[in-house]
């Protein structure tokens, strides 16, 4: 594998960010496979290098992987700074195919995951963007962010520090449900067309207590909007020990529905000699 520290101009953010690539150094395919591997909220670019094996992991499965640095913008188009969900989801995957043209443009090679408030933004990347995405995986996600968002407000008020970073981000929480940035409308919205839809993978410890019954809601309800879930839960709380596990879950998860998709594809047909 090939690991690349990248530095370059954000047309969208108007000014400079880095990145962190991982490139297989070989390859059966004449494409890779894409996973848009996302941060939390006190993380980095560089945390899920630092903190999990995923060069490995991504070896084994023959991926590239992308690590933007997302600071503390939530994956959103924030109501006073910086346009972070046009950065991610549109700027950063045209930016990465013109670089390293040998990453996949197909959306069945193309995949999300992360954790914590990156939970939230690769799960809001499979079903904001889903012409992009073919699946995503929320690690202990944010994914209920009304309630979270309110929980965050009352927890940093409670300890005396300012709350206006989520005012800042979301904008007046009143106006939070059923906005762009409300996950559970947004995935119903999506249900009720015919783009396609993502399959997607979540995630949480049951002792995880500020967001563990956020998760289970929003696989109770995204399976029953039709979309193909796999939730999960298991013992543990808000730890790098288990998302280094469950990555690897994902990664195995992303590599056998792309075989099938790639079994399920119309084959072209034999001519006669």
């Amino acid at each position: 594998m090939a690991l690349l520290h990248v530095d370059f101009f954000s047309e969208v953010l108007d000014m400079c960010v880095e990145m962190d690539v991982i490139l297989p150094d070989h390859s059966d395919e004449e494409t890779y496979p894409t996973l848009y591997l996302v941060h939390g909220m006190s993380s980095d670019h560089t945390s899920w290098q630092r903190k999990t094996s995923i060069e490995r992991y991504a070896q084994e499965h023959g991926f590239a992987v992308v690590m933007p640095a997302v600071h503390l913008g939530w994956y959103t188009n924030m109501a006073v700074g910086k346009n972070y969900w046009t950065y991610i989801s549109e700027e950063v995957p045209r930016f990465c195919r013109t670089m390293f043209p040998k990453m996949s443009r197909r959306r069945e090679d193309t995949f999300a995951a992360g954790l914590s408030m990156g939970g939230y933004g690769a799960l809001k990347l499979g079903i904001c963007a889903p012409e992009s995405f073919r699946a995503v995986a929320a690690l202990s996600g944010a994914v209920e962010i009304v309630s979270d968002c309110h929980n965050q407000i009352k927890k940093y008020e409670g300890l005396g520090l300012s709350s206006e970073i989520w005012r800042d981000v979301f904008g007046p929480t009143e106006q939070l449900e059923g906005s762009e940035n409300d996950l559970t409308f947004r995935a119903r919205e999506l249900a009720k067309t015919n783009l396609p839809k993502p399959s997607i993978y979540i995630w949480c410890g049951t002792e995880d207590d500020a967001i563990y019954e956020g998760n289970v809601l929003m696989g109770k309800r995204l399976s029953q909007m039709g979309y193909e879930v796999w939730y999960e839960d298991s013992p543990g709380d808000h730890q790098w020990k288990y998302w280094d596990e469950k990555i690897q879950l994902a990664l195995d998860w992303f590599s056998s529905m792309r075989a099938r998709d790639n079994q399920e594809a119309p084959q072209p047909e034999r001519k006669e000699q």
